[in-house]
Formats: structure tokens, sequence, C-alpha cells
């Protein structure tokens, strides 16, 4: 993994760490709005998106392929028109990667099932927009191709591209007890898995993470967590690690200029 990513790659997740917190509190304090507003600044996790360029580039990829403009990171969907990621990684006409970076800190009830729907609702809508030819360099695939008994989604049988795009995400979770107690579930018709229950919003997240791949919904996911205003952050496990993440990533970016 140590020759996949750059020799000061953990240096370089502790600065985009520390950068986070860093923003949150500048935009917190400059505002009135309360501490929703260092989450609506909407740069604090910069740091992470310069993290894709070092490693696209210490792969081989020229710089100009990693887009981080806003107006670049446009992508069409299926069933939206289009939708703004935070980084696209596109190489020769190719999309190679996609990348979507989330914090949370705080309000951890309110907005954990938030969290969840958006992830999984943004990776259906890329890979049936895919699976139509959104992102090739040739015309759209008919929708009549694609028959009732066919989902272009979950499936990778039915993928048009044998290489398809990376898709990544990343949640950078705030360390803390909140994050941590267990967490009752309501059952009031049926059971939830057995893993759910008294899991903390920091485990609930790991298993998103888990299944967001083994569902094949996303190539690598990552939970970090970290403390308020730290410079650290941890995995709860190394598949859903950020260093597994970038690991990822920076085989495909390898196997894209073969």
């Amino acid at each position: 993994m140590s020759r996949l990513l750059p020799p000061d790659f953990d240096e370089c997740v502790n600065r985009a760490v520390a950068a986070f917190w860093r923003g949150r509190a500048s935009a917190i304090g400059k505002s009135q709005g309360g501490s929703r507003d260092g989450v609506l600044a909407g740069k604090n996790l910069d740091g992470f998106v310069e993290l894709v360029v070092q490693v696209a580039v210490h792969c081989g990829l020229d710089a100009a392929a990693v887009r981080t403009r806003k107006s670049d990171l446009v992508l069409p969907g299926f069933f939206r028109a289009t939708k703004n990621w935070d980084v696209l990684v596109i190489h020769e006409d190719r999309l190679v990667a996609v990348f979507e970076f989330k914090s949370q800190v705080g309000s951890f009830g309110n907005n954990f099932n938030n969290r969840s729907e958006e992830v999984i609702g943004s990776a259906a809508d890329l890979w049936v927009a895919h699976h139509h030819g959104a992102y090739g360099s040739g015309p759209h695939r008919s929708r009549n191709l694609v028959a009732d008994y066919q989902p272009a989604l979950l499936n990778p049988a039915i993928q048009s591209d044998p290489r398809p795009p990376f898709l990544a995400w990343l949640m950078l979770l705030e360390e803390c007890a909140a994050s941590q107690r267990s967490v009752r579930c309501d059952e009031p018709n049926f059971p939830v898995f057995e893993e759910f229950k008294s899991a903390s919003y920091a485990r609930r997240y790991q298993i998103l993470c888990e299944r967001l791949v083994e569902r094949q919904l996303y190539s690598a996911a990552a939970l970090e967590l970290s403390s308020r205003g730290s410079a650290a952050s941890r995995a709860l496990s190394p598949s859903t690690s950020i260093k597994n993440l970038f690991a990822e990533f920076a085989g495909r970016v390898l196997a894209a200029q073969a």
C-alpha cells in the first residue's frame, strides 16, 4: 500500500483534518448563524480534495485530469438532470473517478438518515446513468435496450463498461460521547437487523460504509473519526479507512493508464 500512496500520505491526511476543524471554527466565528454555518461554509473539506490531486499525480496522472473547480464538477444523472460532485478525475475523455466528501459534527440523530439517503441515492443515480452511456464519448444508449428484468443497478454483469468509474465516499465524523454511545432503535412493526441494535452512530456509519462497498454501490467508502479541533483521525476498521480508500483509488488510476 505504501508504494501506491505518497510517502507523506499520513501527514497530508492530518493536515486535511486540521484544516477542516480550522475552517469550521473560522466560519462559525465570522457569522451569527450558529454552528450550522460551519457546515454550510463549503470549503472545510478542501484538504481532502487536494489529497485526490496528490495521489493522482503520485500515480502518474497530470494534475489537470483532476477536476476541482465547481463549474467542472457536474455530471448528468438518470433520475435527475445533473449532480455536482466534490472531485472528478477524467483521463483521455474517460471518467476514471468520482468523489463525495461529507462531514458530521453534532446533530447525529437528525442527520444520520439524511446522509445515508443521500449517499445511496447519489450512487443509484450515477450507476443507472452510467449504464445508459452517460459518461462515454459515444451516444447514450436507448432506454429501450434495458429490459424490466435487467435493473441497471447492483448487478455488475450488465454494466456496459468493463472498467466502470471509481466511486468513493468519505465521512469525517466528530468523535465524541454522542457519536459513540449506544442508540435505541424503534421497532413498532418488524425487528431491525441485529447488528443495528444498540449500535452507536459511529458504528452505524461503519456498517453503512461496509455495505455500500459490499453491494457494489461504491468502489470504496471510508469513515474517519476525529475529535473537535484535532489534527488526528482514526478508522474503525482497515477496510473503511481513508488509507484503504486512497489505495484503491491509486490502483484504479494506475490501471487507467495501462
